[in-house]
């Protein structure tokens, strides 16, 4: 299963949107100038870091940019089977998932960090990041410290975030150093996120919410404040309200992900933190993590799900070090024009209500067809879905089925 993940504040960094710029995806972000009134591409093109930081800005900038990357992996057919995010990108996870829309996302997110903008500074604060303690130890540091501090983040094993007053986090720091800690680094970011200090914002977001009509999420969308799948449009409200003084329980996060069974996980949005949080706990080489931040960390993930990425089996990326083993793979078209599913594949189109049961192909078996072209797969396997309609109008590159290899072909290939 394919997880989508979305990153939170602290991500953002000067001109992350200029490798989009010409790309049909950026359009998003004079949709969000027009929605917010806010300068969105100044942010994301201009800004420079102090701007960057100011919680109001960093928050827009950042879920702008996850979308932007999200329409963009949308665009070439990647479909998710579960979605979450990191804090604010618990919004993003939200849209993708069709929970709210696109508009309702960005007021959302708008009020969000003008809100904790405002409640940072009526009660300032930092956070820092405590490294090689376990949770335990990080909790007693925080009690032991008496003052105005708290864990807001349980990242992964032995990094925990802890946030409050600038002197209790400093106490708390020292106290963890004590009880084993490698390290406490502080994290540039404008409050006190995920405690008590957020409490006036939320009385703040909680009337923006009031305001929004949520659906149910397709896929579902693993929470922060819990760490579990939730289905229900009702429970979101409530979810969002509590995060701003709960702690972020992502390790708990990766973990359930895992558990419902993901393999791949794809971060959508600047940065690469998720990514190298999630490799940190992935059980097996065959679970993967990979962050897409460019148009050309995009293409390579359509290439290496497709199995076009030379070598195409146990594939080391030289920038990261992953090592790829995957059954999937995206079946592309090789022409322009409008899509016909081959016949026996007409019932794994969107949308349809017949049984829509995986249909065993060899390599080579017809697929569809572009116009006069015909589109066969180099795979064998399963057919597990068709992404485009019958006379849906597709481009070269196209990904137009998805299917799982069989284990000898991948073994065939592994051997090349």
């Amino acid at each position: 299963m394919l997880a989508f993940t979305f990153p939170g504040q602290g991500s953002q960094r000067p001109g992350m949107g200029a490798p989009w710029q010409d790309h049909p995806s950026f359009e998003l972000v004079e949709q969000a100038a027009d929605i917010t009134g806010r300068d969105v591409v100044g942010l994301v093109l201009e800004a420079d870091q102090p701007t960057l930081k100011r919680t109001d800005n960093a928050q827009l900038a950042t879920f702008v940019m996850s979308l932007i990357v999200l329409d963009a992996a949308e665009r070439v057919g990647l479909e998710p089977g579960v979605c979450a995010g990191h804090s604010l990108g618990e919004y993003s996870a939200l849209v993708a998932s069709g929970a709210i829309d696109l508009e309702s996302g960005l007021h959302l997110v708008a009020e969000r960090g003008a809100a904790m903008q405002a409640a940072a500074e009526e009660s300032p604060g930092t956070m820092a990041a405590v490294m090689g303690l376990d949770d335990d130890g990080v909790e007693a540091a925080c009690l032991r410290a008496e003052g105005d501090v708290w864990v807001a983040n349980y990242n992964a094993p032995g990094q925990v975030v802890i946030a409050g007053s600038e002197e209790a986090v400093a106490e708390a720091g020292r106290l963890a150093k004590e009880l084993g800690a490698k390290k406490v680094l502080p994290i540039p970011v404008g409050g006190a996120f995920h405690t008590p200090l957020m409490s006036s914002a939320r009385e703040r977001l909680r009337k923006a919410l009031a305001d929004v009509g949520f659906r149910s999420p397709e896929p579902v969308v693993v929470a922060n404040v819990d760490a579990r799948p939730h289905s229900s449009s009702s429970d979101w409200p409530r979810l969002l309200s509590a995060q701003l003084c709960s702690p972020v329980r992502w390790r708990q996060t990766i973990d359930q992900l895992i558990a419902i069974g993901t393999q791949t996980f794809v971060e959508l949005g600047p940065g690469g933190v998720l990514t190298g949080l999630a490799r940190r706990l992935l059980p097996t080489p065959d679970t993967i993590a990979v962050s897409v931040t460019t148009p050309d960390d995009l293409q390579r993930l359509v290439e290496v799900l497709a199995g076009e990425s030379p070598p195409m089996q146990a594939a080391v990326d030289q920038r990261t070090g992953e090592r790829f083993h995957m059954d999937e793979r995206l079946i592309l078209s090789s022409a322009a024009g409008l899509f016909e599913p081959a016949s026996g594949l007409e019932s794994l189109t969107p949308g349809q209500s017949v049984d829509r049961a995986a249909v065993s192909i060899d390599v080579g078996a017809l697929v569809g067809r572009v116009g006069g072209t015909e589109i066969r797969s180099a795979f064998a396997g399963s057919v597990e879905g068709i992404l485009v309609l019958p006379g849906e109008r597709v481009t070269s590159g196209q990904p137009v089925a998805w299917l799982r290899a069989v284990p000898e072909q991948r073994l065939e290939e592994g051997a090349k």
